[in-house]
């Protein structure tokens, strides 16, 4: 998917990746993350963000809940994550990572939440009125007033499967006096996903129903007497999608592709944001005329075609045939028989946390002198130096 972008943007992470892999100092199954590439790519949203002034949290899930990244956007400016589950929650807090928003697209379970409160978070965001109650007594309890951002939903509205919740836009008016009854938390801020997306057909960013539910969803709060002030509108946050958050009544943004220039608008545009990492693996074996690479990184929606081979001499690219759904990527097939060991380079779009991979972070591809900072798991847990 990425493969022509990076190479064209990036090829010094290609040629270190098979170097790293060559030497022994990576495993099959790693992604390399290349520090340099995803510092410059946050700085340049963080700068565009400021312009338009829309507040920022970072999102990590996709690559692997990393906390040095994490600490290296802190470095650039960044004031707080967003975490996608109550697991990365707990990563974050582990490594003094402040956080902005939690509960969204999971909610917090009620036996983490004192947990999370009392280590602090700007913004819970909320699906029911039971959680509500939950963490009005939490809140309660340690003495402060909590922050919640309501997840409003609606007829006509995008949801991917796996994410069906929210409070519903038809009911929110009738549910008014029992938020009302919530003395410790501050309904402060709507949200949903995605609130815009790409049409490539078209070439441009067209905001989704979700958008418009939210907008109404601010009016009826703020009418009832809620300070509600953001409107947090997530979906591939770049420093190209900015302005149209801005355009579109958006206060909030969650950049989190865009930070290794992997959304799918850099797939098929030349975009501020420049490709950041690759997934190496290793050609294991040939079986009936095609050759096999190791699996363990495979996203199923990331749109993986391509993959490029190398050994100390030359480097070539194949096709990777798709794998059926049911089956679990132990292996990759490649058109063709390949070398044994021969390294192999791929650039798709992932969510690493739910793979079982290995992340390789290096410094210096950039200036020409490499470092491997640390290797970590898809949990975001260090394993080695």
């Amino acid at each position: 998917m990425f493969m022509q972008a990076i190479q064209e943007q990036n090829p010094d992470l290609i040629k270190t990746a098979i170097t790293l892999h060559q030497k022994g100092i990576i495993l099959p199954d790693t992604y390399v993350l290349d520090m340099d590439a995803i510092e410059q790519n946050a700085s340049a949203i963080l700068n565009e963000a400021k312009q338009q002034g829309v507040e920022l949290f970072f999102m990590l899930k996709q690559i692997g809940r990393n906390p040095l990244i994490a600490k290296l956007l802190m470095e650039v400016g960044y004031s707080a994550a967003v975490v996608v589950d109550y697991r990365e929650a707990l990563v974050m807090m582990e490594n003094n990572i402040p956080l902005g928003n939690v509960g969204h697209l999971v909610q917090v379970p009620k036996h983490l939440l004192k947990k999370i409160m009392k280590y602090g978070t700007k913004f819970i965001t909320v699906y029911s009125l039971e959680k509500m109650q939950e963490i009005n007594r939490i809140a309660h309890e340690l003495g402060i007033k909590q922050k919640v951002m309501l997840r409003i939903v609606d007829r006509g509205d995008a949801l991917y499967p796996g994410q069906y919740a929210g409070f519903e836009l038809m009911e929110l008016k009738s549910l008014l006096p029992q938020l009302k009854e919530l003395n410790h938390v501050e309904v402060a801020a709507v949200t949903s996903f995605p609130c815009f997306l790409y049409n490539s057909e078209k070439d441009k960013l067209e905001e989704t129903n979700n958008a418009r539910t939210i907008i109404k969803a601010k009016e009826i709060l703020i009418n009832a007497g809620f300070p509600v002030t953001e409107l947090n509108m997530p979906s591939t946050t770049s420093c190209y999608t900015l302005p149209f958050i801005k355009q579109i009544g958006g206060t909030q943004g969650e950049p989190g592709h865009a930070l290794t220039g992997t959304t799918p608008m850099h797939a098929e545009k030349k975009m501020l944001e420049i490709p950041a990492y690759v997934y190496v693996s290793e050609v294991s074996h040939n079986f009936q005329k095609n050759a096999y690479v190791y699996g363990g990184g495979l996203y199923r929606r990331g749109h993986l075609k391509n993959v490029l081979l190398a050994d100390s001499i030359r480097q070539w690219q194949s096709i990777i045939r798709p794998l059926p759904d049911e089956n679990i990527d132990y292996y990759m097939e490649v058109d063709g028989e390949q070398p044994v060991g021969a390294t192999a380079i791929m650039a798709f779009r992932t969510q690493i946390f739910v793979t079982r991979s290995e992340i390789a972070v290096v410094k210096g591809i950039q200036k020409g002198n490499l470092e491997v900072v640390g290797i970590y798991d898809s949990q975001g847990k260090y394993l080695r130096g």
